[in-house]
């Protein structure tokens, strides 16, 4: 039997029975379509902090118990084990792929990793010490004007076919826009090397000179790509989703993802890191920081510690912290800043404060410090993260072009502006 909720106005003594939709896995949802008909009110929900807005098979999270699933499986025996590709065939496809279809999956993104002559010419555009997000979120959007043959969002194996362009072009314009902002030539895709390390040789290689990826490197950068291809309902995700709503071709879709990407609260979280240990300055300014940390009337905040959705810990950040260690380990690299974040870390995972608030480091404090162990730019960071998450945000349009009860998205508002009110001539104000 379907479970309902009643909802009553006292003021008008109506009350109408919602009926509680469940997924597979997770809580409830009350379904609210029938409540402004029934009762004359809409719901508010600040931020949609308690609002599901769609149904999806695609991620699923347990931010209590710290539980991440990509199609159900667990998100650190895919990171233990799947190539990134892999996983985002699982993502776009729903399954695993066998040996087969992952080398099909594999050659069909290899070969659509070129992008035209022309996107080249536009870059150019850009001012040198433009931001690289800025670049993308012009050059990504600008790619519906060269690619008409699959805008036709009606038609299946055009919308999969953007969907593939998306995914293996977003490393060539990415490593583009890093080499712009540093005055190289680009370097075009070398389609032998797997996905993370073409994007490696993009962006290092030179043509003075042989150079060979960093295994290392590559691997630090799949588990990377691994962990951030999708996380639900983020705020990039539903904006994808949001402008999808409307019939938008997926290349202004991705454009806009970027947009909201590039938030400090969203995936410039990893940068702000960064800075933050630039603000910290040494180790033997920790003790001092972690006491400001501690107090509330203190402006100065621990970034890349605690997460809005996991309540318990980040799951994806005991599985990078390792890889963390390792690349720091086996690169060698030395800066004071990789020194204090250790140093930070060591401290905010014994201090009683931290622990009982279960503020643990997230992964956007281990990114940070592998990206640039890796020699990635600080203004970069945000970028490789929009790489990975292209994967999410292309299932997730794909998804909702198949939903059958997908609407355009309309939320509501609560209006605190002026009542009704008569214009007054000008020569009368």
């Amino acid at each position: 039997m379907s479970k309902t909720v009643t909802v009553r106005d006292n003021d008008s003594g109506k009350s109408v029975e919602l009926p509680v939709l469940v997924g597979s896995l997770g809580p409830g949802c009350i379904d609210i379509k029938q409540l402004p008909a029934a009762l004359g009110n809409f719901t508010y929900d600040s931020g949609f902090a308690a609002t599901a807005a769609c149904k999806s098979a695609i991620t699923y999270i347990d931010g209590n118990e710290g539980t991440l699933l990509y199609r159900g499986y667990p998100i650190d025996q895919l990171a233990s084990s799947a190539s990134f590709l892999e996983v985002a065939y699982l993502l776009l496809e729903g399954e695993l792929p066998n040996k087969e279809q992952l080398a099909a999956f594999e050659y069909e993104v290899a070969h659509h990793t070129m992008v035209h002559e022309s996107v080249r010419t536009f870059m150019d555009g850009f001012n040198y010490d433009s931001h690289p997000m800025a670049m993308m979120c012009g050059v990504v959007g600008s790619l519906s004007g060269f690619y008409h043959d699959a805008l036709n969002m009606k038609d299946p194996k055009q919308r999969r076919l953007a969907a593939i362009r998306l995914i293996a072009k977003m490393p060539t314009v990415a490593a583009g826009c890093y080499r712009h902002s540093i005055g190289w030539p680009v370097t075009y895709p070398k389609n032998k090397l797997d996905y993370c390390s073409r994007l490696l040789n993009m962006m290092f290689s030179v043509p003075a000179e042989s150079y060979e990826v960093d295994p290392v490197a590559a691997r630090a950068l799949n588990l990377l790509f691994i962990l951030h291809a999708d996380h639900e309902q983020n705020a990039s995700t539903s904006t994808v989703r949001l402008v999808g709503s409307t019939g938008a071709n997926p290349y202004a879709c991705v454009s806009a993802g970027i947009a909201a990407l590039w938030g400090p609260a969203h995936g410039g979280a990893n940068e702000a890191v960064l800075k933050m240990l630039d603000e910290i300055g040494s180790v033997e300014n920790v003790p001092k920081f972690i006491d400001r940390a501690k107090d509330k009337d203190d402006p100065f905040r621990l970034m890349g510690f605690g997460h809005r959705v996991y309540k318990n810990h980040d799951p994806r950040a005991s599985i990078i912290r390792e890889m963390c260690h390792e690349v720091l380990e086996k690169l060698g690299v030395e800066d004071p800043r990789l020194d204090l974040a250790m140093a930070l870390e060591k401290i905010a995972l014994e201090d009683e404060y931290f622990v009982k608030r279960k503020l643990y480091p997230n992964v956007d404090f281990y990114s940070g410090i592998i990206y640039k162990a890796l020699g990635i730019p600080t203004n970069m960071f945000t970028v490789m993260f929009a790489i990975a998450r292209t994967v999410g945000w292309v299932a997730h349009w794909l998804e909702q072009h198949v939903t059958e009860d997908a609407r355009i998205g309309r939320p509501r508002q609560i209006y605190t502006g002026p009542t009704l009110r008569d214009y007054v001539p000008i020569d009368k104000r």
